[in-house]
């Protein structure tokens, strides 16, 4: 077979997930929560992963979604399928809201929410330090895993910044010519097949 075929090939990359690593759906990965999304995941084990989708804008301020809140210009993301209807958030500031979860060295999960409220209300956290999503991704054991090796994901690094970061919407495109290689040309290939 002509090596030139290969590039029409999508295939999981061997970085293994792992808490903090993201999740690149392949290119034709169908549905409203995953089709070309970024997923970081915030959960890995052996019974099963959680993470929340980087890329999926809700176009509403939290305030607007979290009426009790004083108003922050903070936009919810749609976080995945998984208790769509509440609201989780990632920050970066472990020291000002207690019981948070460490996703890496300076991200974290969630926490005393009272405290991230009074924090809002106060204007003591800024908006580049926390984001907001409407529910999460699941995985049970074995799940993800069998979900890679179907070729459904890439499994990537991503730094904090571009976690942080609201305004990505070609984030996608962006971890895929990363990777290089073949995935570069996936990274351009259309949304539509049909379209050339």
């Amino acid at each position: 077979m002509d090596e030139s075929y290969d590039i029409f090939r999508f295939e999981s990359n061997d970085i293994e997930p792992k808490k903090g690593r993201v999740l690149i759906s392949e290119p034709f990965l169908e549905g409203r929560y995953f089709s070309r999304s970024v997923v970081l995941l915030t959960e890995f084990s052996d019974e099963g992963a959680v993470g929340f989708v980087l890329n999926k804008p809700v176009n509403l301020n939290v305030n607007e979604v979290l009426t009790e809140l004083d108003e922050f210009p903070s936009e919810v993301f749609i976080g995945g399928p998984v208790q769509n209807n509440q609201i989780y958030y990632l920050h970066t500031v472990p020291e000002l809201i207690p019981n948070s979860f460490q996703v890496t060295d300076n991200l974290y999960w969630g926490g005393d929410f009272a405290i991230l409220k009074e924090l809002i209300s106060l204007k003591k956290i800024e908006v580049h330090q926390v984001r907001f999503f409407a529910g999460y991704s699941g995985w049970s054991a074995g799940q993800l895993e069998d979900e890679i090796k179907e070729n459904s994901w890439l499994v990537s690094s991503i730094d904090l910044e571009q976690i942080m970061s609201v305004d990505n919407t070609d984030i996608w495109k962006e971890s895929l010519s990363k990777l290089g290689g073949n995935f570069k040309v996936w990274a351009n290939f259309p949304k539509d097949q049909n379209l050339n």
